[in-house]
């Protein structure tokens, strides 16, 4: 009896595959070749290389601080010296802070740049699919497809209905 019924549950399943189309969509690509996710890239890297100048400034003072130390190493008395290394760590350890706190702001800026656009784009994902008659749309990246028809690629048939949405 439980052959007979898994038996007609895998022709179910076989006869549900066959009439189902799959779909994929590079998420990814559809941002970056939108409009808008071209300005928030552009917006982005603006505020990313002027953070990164100002944090590059600062590290270079930083380095000059421990040159000018080790310089300076043989003429200081030990007190002295070891209060200029504590101040040297101290900036060092600010700077890592820094570094990390521009980084996290850096990220945050991305997710509120992007997340419009993401909701904006799955419901175009949902529209192409159902016009396009497919079943199930999933999200390619290099990790999760392994392998699909060039076909049941609806990147760029997604990137043309969001241009078209504005």
């Amino acid at each position: 009896m439980k052959r007979i019924i898994i038996s007609i549950l895998l022709m179910s399943v076989s006869a549900m595959a066959a009439d189902s189309k799959v779909g994929y969509v590079d998420v990814q690509k559809a941002i970056q070749a939108t409009g808008s996710g071209k300005k928030a890239k552009e917006q982005l890297d603006g505020e990313f290389k002027k953070r990164k100048d100002v944090l590059d400034k600062k590290k270079a003072d930083i380095e000059k601080m421990g040159q000018d130390l080790e310089k300076k190493k043989s003429v200081l008395s030990e007190e002295v010296l070891g209060k200029k290394q504590m101040e040297l760590q101290e900036e060092m350890m600010k700077f890592q802070k820094n570094v990390a706190e521009n980084q996290q702001e850096i990220q945050k800026k991305e997710k509120d740049l992007v997340d419009p656009i993401l909701e904006k784009m799955k419901k175009v994902i949902e529209k192409v699919a159902h016009d396009k008659g497919f079943s199930l749309v999933i999200e390619k990246n290099g990790q999760n497809v392994l392998f699909a028809q060039k076909e049941a690629d609806l990147t760029e048939d997604v990137v043309s209905a969001y241009e078209k949405e504005k």
